[in-house]
């Protein structure tokens, strides 16, 4: 009886805000009947509206509060952004200091579920021109189809999608995309590739090995392909404590990761190949790469190298450092060159969301052609996702 007093009772609490017709109910105080009609021995409990009633008035106020109706031809959409706002003060050595506030990243995504594994990602991100309007870039658009009832552990990008290493590295190995970005992709670094291309890459994840293999256009996501010349590229990691079917997160998990990567891109008339290692636990990473590349203009071969590490001495606080080593030739130099560039930090976690960042970044090339590099940035960021 005490069950079903508490339950007419909260009926009775939500009824007072519906604009409806209530019934009066009874209850026999020997039995616990409820009835809709007073008699002998029933005692009247009040006036009350029907559940339905209740569920149709509750789902029209949510839709009066929310305001927007969504409607999408897929079951479910994941909407995410990142943000890298920050500030630097740039030191140079041929006296051109500069000091401006940045946006240096602005990603809008969403992702469109037809089922559980399958979907269709576009993300835009912002860039400045020349001219120093902001627009509006496409960084990705594929369609994503799970493949392990046909090839186990393997799904397909194919579209404007990643390419094999630089977003790997940048969840496993170097973490401070907000900054720099990896040697591999970053101009003072060994500058031969990019993160994003048109074609198709093949991902096969399970627990000790991982890789990606793909065609490309081979240019790169903001330049312009020509001709019939194709990039091969790929990565080849071993996880060595077996996670490589994990989503790993730094602050939490152990995990020893060595890979092998490369491209044969005929569109960008170099070839190059890389071996890289991790090994991070909750306190501390380490990580390390050394690249070699072949330029087919001036048909020699080169070397780069780079390490990174992080130790995290209390939680949410970070300190930070990485170092770079490249050798190259110059466009109108006589000899080889080499492009240096020191990174150190400190980060503070303030939450799920929002991460902030104090570093400096100093670069050193020396550059026979005539076009030195020696300066120092002081950077301050914030990285936001949600």
């Amino acid at each position: 009886m005490k069950k079903t007093l508490l339950s007419l009772a909260a009926l009775a609490a939500l009824a007072t805000a519906i604009d409806a017709k209530p019934i009066t109910l009874y209850q026999d105080t020997e039995t616990g009947a409820i009835y809709t009609k007073p008699g002998e021995g029933r005692v009247k409990l009040g006036d009350f509206i029907s559940a339905e009633e209740i569920a149709t008035h509750r789902n029209e106020m949510l839709k009066k509060e929310v305001g927007v109706k969504v409607k999408s031809g897929v079951p479910t959409l994941k909407f995410n952004g990142t943000h890298y706002l920050g500030y630097t003060y740039t030191d140079n050595a041929n006296g051109e200091n500069s000091s401006k506030f940045e946006t240096r990243r602005n990603y809008f995504q969403v992702k469109a579920y037809w089922n559980k594994t399958d979907f269709m990602r576009t993300t835009l991100d912002t860039f400045q021109d020349s001219d120093g309007s902001w627009l509006v870039r496409l960084k990705y658009a594929y369609i994503y189809l799970n493949l392990a009832d046909t090839i186990p552990y393997t799904g397909v990008e194919f579209g404007q999608v990643h390419r094999p290493w630089i977003d790997w590295e940048e969840h496993h190995g170097w973490l401070y995309r907000s900054i720099a970005k990896t040697f591999i992709e970053e101009g003072e670094g060994a500058h031969l590739t990019d993160s994003a291309d048109l074609g198709v890459n093949f991902k096969t994840n399970t627990d000790y090995f991982s890789s990606e293999l793909g065609v490309y256009n081979g240019a790169g996501y903001h330049h312009s392909h020509v001709g019939t010349d194709m990039s091969y590229e790929w990565r080849l990691t071993g996880h060595v404590f077996g996670t490589g079917r994990k989503h790993v997160h730094a602050t939490e998990d152990e995990y020893l990761d060595i890979s092998f990567t490369g491209q044969i891109n005929n569109q960008k008339r170099y070839n190059w190949y890389a071996v890289h290692a991790v090994y991070n636990r909750p306190l501390f990473l380490l990580a390390g790469m050394y690249v070699n590349y072949e330029n087919y203009d001036d048909d020699k071969s080169h070397d780069g190298w780079t390490i990174n590490g992080e130790i995290r001495p209390v939680e949410k606080w970070a300190i930070f450092a990485r170092y770079d080593s490249t050798d190259y030739t110059p466009d109108n130099g006589t000899s080889d060159c080499t492009r240096n560039q020191t990174i150190a930090g400190v980060a503070y976690t303030y939450n799920h969301n929002v991460k902030f960042i104090a570093n400096i970044f100093d670069i050193d090339d020396t550059d026979t052609g005539g076009n030195d590099v020696d300066l120092t940035k002081y950077m301050f960021t914030t990285e936001v996702h949600w």
